[in-house]
């Protein structure tokens, strides 16, 4: 726990707000006085130790999320929308965030519905060739879904409790093949019978014909079997797959999209049990391709899962989790943790990511420090999927697993490394038009609200800087 005072009033008085608790009966539960809860969601006192162990026994509450919440993520998201130039000091925003909760996550929601409409409305503007298209901009559900998936930090603990429950029932577990166990629970409990179908369109993994499930032939184990497993947390989990959307603010199509990931999330819950799981990474230090050969999952898969452990009563590492394309569009982005997720597009050319692309197969590593000063280490691959014939063009993404420079002792891809030394660490930033890094060489942008350098006798480095190269 940080040895800094902790001014948590606004935090602590939205979690008593959300639960319906006044001020004296949320005092009685934490076994406080009235008076000192009260001056302690003013901020004229600092939540003590004592306090947030009270917060955690009473509401279940994670302690480093209540302490750290998503500081850095609302803090990067608030200086975009309110203060991309700099002008607002830091401390101001993080005062606004940590006495105006709601208001903060108000701003952000616009400022998130502003950027959804904007990259829309881009899109149509290019799509039909017409300007006058921007009028039509939307909140894109992606978005949506994806801002969902990234407040519950990438768990939900009674849909994660009930898969589990699922995959006991059926036998899936380390060293289990999945795809038979699979095919029998839904052939007895739901009555579809999985078989291969050549017919299927291109481009189609699976669909649902009366009573049999047909597969695209071809698949890999670890897909086929991701398939069946989405196919039966649909139908056997449906319920707590609907519990989870309760209080989801979502439009009709944000919410369909939703429910489809959430049964997407129960199905690697259910191929990769969380007790299981969670002990088989801790006693193999994280290996990805360990973990992945005992549960018969891919690079990604594993990796995803590795980003969902985080059940309170026996968390997992927080990790990031990235998926991204040759052109740097990121279609994966979810997180147990904070990390500078940058919404202006881009991200920054010194991540090593972007190398993975020119060693498919092989895992590269790399330690990293942001503008603010916080240290991560990184797992990247470049995973490649071809089709069972010739002539459909491959599939090929980057995978990135990263965490706190904290937990990288925990990880067997950082044995051996010394990340004591500042110059272990590679200097990178959310994306350029976020960055202040001034005297990267690699710039593309410069940052919103700086000006161009216009000087004739200066020349700079930066690729922005120069019309003619």
């Amino acid at each position: 726990m940080s040895a800094r005072k902790l001014f948590l009033g606004g935090r602590l008085r939205a979690l008593r707000e959300d639960r319906g608790l006044t001020q004296a009966e949320f005092a009685q539960r934490l076994g406080l006085s009235p008076s000192y809860l009260n001056q302690i969601e003013r901020n004229q006192r600092p939540a003590t130790l004592q306090v947030l162990l009270a917060v955690n026994r009473a509401l279940g509450v994670d302690l480093q999320a209540l302490v750290e919440g998503d500081d850095l993520r609302h803090l990067t998201e608030l200086r975009e929308a309110l203060a991309p130039d700099g002008g607002l000091p830091a401390e101001d925003l993080r005062r606004l965030f940590a006495d105006l909760p709601r208001l903060a996550d108000r701003i952000l929601a616009l400022a998130r519905q502003a950027r959804a409409a904007e990259a829309r409305a881009e899109a149509l503007a290019l799509a039909t060739g017409d300007p006058a298209a921007a009028q039509a901009a939307a909140v894109t559900p992606f978005e949506e879904v994806r801002d969902f998936f990234y407040d519950h930090r990438n768990h939900f603990e009674a849909l994660d409790r009930a898969a589990e429950a699922l995959a006991a029932k059926i036998g899936l577990g380390p060293g289990v093949a999945a795809s038979p166990r699979l095919a029998e629970a839904l052939n007895t409990r739901h009555g579809l019978t999985a078989v291969t179908d050549a017919a299927l369109p291109e481009g189609v993994l699976r669909r649902v014909d009366r009573a049999r499930l047909l597969l695209a032939p071809g698949l890999p184990p670890h897909r086929a079997a991701f398939e069946m497993a989405q196919i039966l947390a649909q139908r056997a989990l449906a319920a707590p797959i609907q519990a989870a959307l309760a209080g989801a603010r979502l439009a009709p199509e944000p919410l369909a999209l939703a429910r489809l990931g959430l049964a997407q999330y129960a199905a690697g819950a259910v191929l990769m049990p969380y007790g299981a799981f969670a002990a088989a990474a801790e006693a193999e230090a994280h290996d990805i391709d360990a973990l992945g050969a005992a549960f018969g999952t891919s690079f990604e898969q594993t990796c995803h899962r590795l980003a969902t452990l985080q059940r309170p009563d026996r968390p997992g590492l927080p990790f990031f989790f990235l998926r991204v394309d040759r052109a740097g569009n990121i279609s994966k982005r979810q997180s147990a943790a904070d990390f500078q997720f940058s919404r202006l597009g881009g991200s920054c050319p010194r991540w090593r990511l972007h190398a993975a692309f020119d060693r498919p197969g092989d895992i590269l590593t790399q330690a990293t420090e942001m503008p603010d000063g916080r240290r991560q280490f990184w797992i990247v691959r470049a995973v490649i999927e071809r089709a069972a014939r010739f002539g459909p063009p491959v599939r090929e993404f980057a995978i990135a697993l990263g965490c706190d420079i904290a937990h990288a002792g925990r990880l067997i891809y950082a044995r051996g490394r010394d990340l004591t030394a500042p110059e272990a660490f590679t200097p990178i930033g959310p994306a350029c038009k976020t960055c202040p890094r001034e005297g990267c060489t690699q710039r593309a942008f410069p940052m919103l609200g700086r000006p161009l350098a216009t000087d004739p006798d200066e020349r700079r480095s930066t690729p922005y800087s120069a019309a003619l190269g």
